[in-house]
């Protein structure tokens, strides 16, 4: 039974959950939100500059940000148009409301990824309360849990660089999250994956997800294949929009910018840690980087989303997300870090409930492979130019999130369900055959 006491203690406890995450953010929005102006959240000058171009009718896909970083916009049409409200309110204002949003956004997407841990802690809790008589332990556990959870991921590398440079990954993963994980969604499932999809392409992944998961309709499910046609005409509904509104802005996305991937910087750089990327500082002649990608891609694409469909059938919903959300960083042709924000849903998957030790030690060695600047020490050791040692070791360092995503792939397709298989016959009391 609900009391006063308890409720007191909850408002409490969210409280300090907020304060904690607060306090354990200030350093980190302090020192990108005061670093020198023309280097700052400039992935949101870029969205601001969009928005400004369709208010002021100039060529979307002309113009750039102001020197030094004079960089374009990227996006599709309708990404210009839902930004137009950030370039209606001053540039200090958008620092904030943008960064506010971002860690709004991190802890929407804790909370929902990492629910099986919360309902375990709420279990321990009402255990606890049964047998002390205590009210309110899980009132409070939840809140303070949910605090130094936001906070671990906050300085993930990933997200670090969300608030470094004002992007917005995190909003598209905690679309995409929400949609394919609500119990009870007030909206028709598949359509906020087909507004993260309309905004920025990557999350299309999500749509194979669904037709994976909702096709052949004698063998698919029914919910997934409403979600996949829903998606699908939301995302569609949202392309041609802009073809009505800003008709050669429009066609000069898909007709030109969108096939342009030098726009998007130098695909080579550390920071594309995509298939394409890590391949693309190997230096090979074009056409066998070309094959090789396309040939990994398909291997790759196909261990994901055949996994993630297995996970879906499973009733680990959560496992499959994960493994969409690593092939939108590792199929796509350019994926900076900051794309891998979907670590974050990774760590809850390998986590669980909280009940297997083991699967704690494996995300807590997540978390700190990528809380560490470990790509950028892989540019440090090719600086030394010590033959042989440079080169290669400082490659494969260079490609250490890209390598560590695949990886993921890995331990979330095959590692995880072996693991939940083992201790599912062990807590039954039931061993594996050794009959031979």
């Amino acid at each position: 039974m609900t009391t006063g006491r308890t409720i007191g203690r909850s408002v409490w406890a969210w409280a300090l959950a907020l304060a904690v995450i607060a306090l354990a953010a200030t350093p980190l929005v302090a020192h990108w939100l005061t670093n020198p102006e023309d280097q700052r959240l400039v992935d949101l000058d870029v969205y601001r500059t969009g928005g400004s171009a369709i208010l002021r009718g100039l060529p979307l896909y002309d113009v750039i940000t102001p020197a030094p970083q004079l960089l374009p916009f990227t996006y599709p049409p309708v990404g210009a148009m839902l930004a137009v409200p950030l370039a209606v309110i001053s540039w200090p204002a958008a620092q904030w409301v943008w960064t506010t949003a971002i860690f709004v956004a991190l802890a929407l997407t804790v909370r929902l990824a990492f629910r099986p841990l919360f309902d375990g802690v709420r279990t321990a809790a009402s255990a606890v309360r049964a047998g002390t008589g205590l009210a309110g332990g899980g009132a409070v556990a939840v809140p303070l849990l949910l605090a130094l959870l936001t906070v671990a991921c906050t300085y993930l590398m990933p997200i670090r660089d969300q608030v470094r440079f004002g992007q917005v990954d995190l909003f598209l993963v905690a679309l995409c999250l929400l949609d394919c994980v609500a119990r009870r969604p007030r909206w028709p499932r598949g359509m906020l994956i087909g507004l993260a999809t309309a905004v920025k392409l990557t999350p299309g992944v999500f749509l194979i997800y669904l037709a994976v998961t909702g096709f052949p309709r004698g063998d698919g499910d029914p919910g997934q294949r409403r979600a996949f046609f829903m998606a699908t005409f939301t995302a569609a509904l949202l392309t041609l929009l802009p073809f009505l509104v800003i008709t050669q802005d429009a066609w000069d996305f898909w007709f030109g910018a969108l096939l342009d991937s030098e726009r998007l910087g130098a695909n080579a750089a550390t920071t594309n840690q995509s298939l394409r990327g890590m391949l693309l500082r190997l230096y090979l002649p074009g056409p066998p980087t070309q094959a090789i990608w396309l040939a990994a891609v398909a291997v790759i694409g196909w261990y994901g989303f055949r996994h993630a469909r297995r996970a879906f059938r499973d009733g680990d919903t959560l496992t499959g997300v994960a493994l969409t959300g690593l092939m939108a960083v590792l199929l796509s042709p350019v994926a900076w870090i900051h794309h891998l924000a979907w670590v974050t849903v990774v760590l809850a998957a390998l986590a669980g409930s909280g009940r297997d030790r083991t699967r704690l030690l494996v995300a807590g060695g997540v978390w700190l492979y990528y809380v560490l600047p470990i790509p950028w020490w892989g540019v440090t050791i090719k600086a030394l130019e010590i033959p042989v040692f440079s080169p290669v070791v400082g490659k494969i360092v260079q490609n250490a999130f890209g390598l560590g995503a695949v990886a993921l792939v890995w331990l979330l397709g095959s590692w995880l369900p072996r693991r939940t298989s083992r201790r599912d016959l062990s807590n039954s009391g039931c061993a594996p055959s050794t009959a031979r």
